[in-house]
């Protein structure tokens, strides 16, 4: 799976990796999904989503693409919309630099902006779906570099989230530092709430935080930690951090890529991309759910065939307590899954990608599902559809 993972974070550098991979297509059998839209790639639309979609009250659907859009030679990205029945538009196209390859989620605010985090350093706001400002732009290493991850806002109107490289610890990656904590008032002005040392507190957090109603804020970081495989961590409103968990691979995962999600009691649930069984070369990751205190179960180990593997994007619940989200690969075909886990522990892989002849349906899903009023399931996948550029797709459970 790690060469798997290294093509897919480069399909946004290298058009032939694309073309690469959709050699692995096939086509085998499948259950019922909706393709609400095929991207078509640059210049009049996006291409290869690696993100969450999120849905306003008419149940219209908000997303970010890594490439397509009408700049650079293959697109520099977009932000678009869709309505509940398909109907695409682009909002916003990339122009390039340091404002290009937006891969993580949007987030409203309480008049109906939307905002994200390209991962050319900066945090923009799309006013009105018409107007874009860059609201802060990451340009000195002490204050974090490449903000991979979502933002999450609290009732005051500021936003927290992680950056990938920067702040003043010392670590080995391609950029300086180990990542850092931030948050962010309304006005465009940087705090640094943390600044990862490396090895023991965990390196290179990718995760969007959750935010519980005390204020601490909770994550994840890909890498270091006691065993080197990854960490949970906490980040208190008093600026105390802890590590919750530390990953080792085998039986509890490793690589938690993922953000987190509560339930009523505090107890944190999340993915990890690899470890748990040997059925995967490197385990084919778990979902785990982690108490207040930091007690780790493991909730299930994927095995590949047919239940899926290697799950990158958080989980999201339903009324009843279920559990939802996608795994990259695995399944029937191989090309990645949705699934569901019950309380009880049992998964059922909802729908197998690449079922359909060039795989039209998707393949590859990265982002995570959102939910809306009636159950349905809606997400997006990096591959796939009519023209291999990825897809918006929705599942009725």
């Amino acid at each position: 799976m790690r060469s798997l993972r290294l093509v897919l974070l480069s399909l946004i550098c290298s058009p032939a990796g694309l073309a690469s991979v959709l050699l692995l297509a096939q086509a085998v059998h499948a259950q019922t999904l909706t393709t609400l839209h095929s991207f078509t790639g640059a210049p009049h639309d996006g291409a290869n989503p690696t993100a969450s979609v999120i849905l306003d009250a008419e149940g219209n659907l908000y997303g970010t693409t890594t490439i397509g859009g009408e700049h650079c030679s293959q697109g520099c990205g977009t932000v678009f919309k869709s309505t509940p029945t398909g109907v695409e538009s682009v909002l916003y196209a990339f122009y390039g630099g340091i404002n290009a390859d937006p891969n993580s989620s949007l987030i409203f605010d309480v008049t109906g902006n939307l905002y994200g985090t390209p991962a050319g350093c900066t945090v923009f706001r799309l006013r009105d779906q018409r107007y874009r400002k860059i609201l802060y732009g990451f340009k000195q290493t002490d204050n974090g570099l490449r903000p991979m991850s979502g933002l999450v806002s609290d009732a005051q109107g500021n936003f927290y989230g992680t950056t990938q490289y920067g702040g003043t610890g010392e670590c080995d990656g391609a950029l300086p530092g180990c990542g850092v904590v931030y948050k962010l008032t309304p006005a465009g002005v940087e705090t640094v709430l943390y600044s990862f040392k490396g090895k023991f507190d965990g390196e290179y957090p990718q995760s969007v935080l959750v935010r519980d109603t005390r204020g601490n804020l909770y994550g994840t970081t890909e890498y270091g930690g006691a065993s080197g495989y990854g960490v949970v961590f906490k980040l208190t409103a008093t600026g105390k951090f802890s590590v919750l968990h530390d990953f080792t691979s085998s039986p509890d995962g490793a690589l938690p890529l993922a953000g987190l999600v509560t339930d009523l009691h505090g107890n944190l649930y999340g993915t990890t991309i690899e470890g748990g069984t040997t059925g995967c070369l490197f385990g084919c990751g778990t979902i785990f759910k982690l108490t207040p205190s930091g007690k780790e179960t493991v909730l299930y180990r994927f095995t590949g065939t047919p239940d899926g593997s290697n799950p990158y994007a958080r989980v999201a619940f339903d009324a009843q307590g279920n559990l939802y989200g996608t795994t990259a690969g695995g399944g029937a075909n191989d090309q990645g899954t949705v699934f569901e886990l019950t309380p009880s522990g049992n998964e059922t892989a909802l729908y197998s990608f690449c079922a359909q002849t060039n795989c039209t349906d998707g393949a590859f899903p990265q982002a995570g599902v959102s939910l809306d009023a009636q159950g349905n399931l809606y997400g997006t996948t990096i591959l796939g559809g009519t023209k291999n550029d990825g897809t918006i797709f929705k599942v009725t459970p």
